[in-house]
């Protein structure tokens, strides 16, 4: 029996999969990707989302607003973001965070935006899923200001930043997700960053449809691949790859406790 992993991010409601839904849940199962984690990146697109996740047992979701995104709304109250996780399957706050690589001038919606996440994963439980691009220590110094404030949970979703806010997040208890990155041959120094993490704080996830692993590279990126990404990931920590599934999904399961109990209860 194929080892059961889980694809703990992706974005199936992008038109990259429209008619072909089907057959992109099917080949992730075919390879062993038992669960998905669909993130929504814009409010409006949030009943989309939440119907792919209704509409697939294997599928959960997400919802929050991307970073590149914060500047194009007004500020979302957390209050709003808490009211969507009443639904069984809204298991994650996000994605949220900071990028300055492409939107450096809506810094300040979106730190004030991050701040208002990480304020809904307080309240809920739920976790918070980082998105982290050319912003490391404002990053850093804005998700340990509000920790002091309040315990909360988190992934840093595609990690490929500095060991500097690895080890600050790691700090803080959160948990790192490995993506097709960790294949790439010009990728041996984030390689290294994850070699020095705690194997149970390590997740994988595709990003689909970007960031396909190799030997897909440069294709459009589905769920599927996420086994690619999982084989570097088991080769990395000198597991073979049942052991490093086995682990990682036990990871998927003790940070997305509500997608875990929905399994249990299903």
């Amino acid at each position: 029996m194929t080892p059961q992993i889980v694809d703990s991010h992706c974005h199936l409601d992008f038109p990259d999969f429209d008619g072909e839904r089907d057959e992109i849940i099917k080949r992730a199962h075919d390879a062993g990707v038992a669960r998905m984690v669909t993130i929504c990146t814009k409010l409006e697109n949030e009943p989309a989302v939440r119907e792919i996740a209704e509409t697939y047992d294997s599928v959960f979701y997400a919802a929050g607003i991307h970073p590149m995104s914060a500047g194009d709304y007004d500020l979302v109250p957390s209050d709003q973001l808490i009211a969507l996780t009443r639904h069984p399957k809204m298991v994650g706050i996000g994605e949220t965070g900071l990028d300055y690589h492409y939107t450096a001038d809506t810094a300040q919606i979106q730190k004030d935006s991050l701040r208002n996440h990480i304020a809904a994963a307080r309240e809920t439980g739920l976790p918070l899923i980082i998105h982290a691009r050319a912003a490391d220590d404002d990053m850093a110094r804005i998700l340990t200001e509000e920790y002091r404030n309040g315990a909360y949970s988190c992934v840093m979703h595609c990690f490929s930043s500095s060991m500097e806010l690895a080890k600050a997040a790691l700090d803080l208890g959160f948990y790192l997700s490995m993506s097709g990155i960790a294949t790439f041959k010009k990728s041996q120094e984030l390689r290294d960053i994850f070699s020095t993490v705690p194997l149970d704080r390590v997740l994988v996830e595709t990003d689909a449809p970007y960031l396909a692993p190799v030997p897909y590279r440069g294709k459009r990126n589905e769920p599927a691949y996420t086994a690619h990404t999982a084989q570097t990931g088991a080769e990395l920590f000198g597991l073979d790859y049942a052991e490093f599934a086995a682990q990682t999904t036990a990871n998927f399961d003790r940070l997305f406790t509500k997608a875990a109990q929905y399994k249990a209860a299903a």
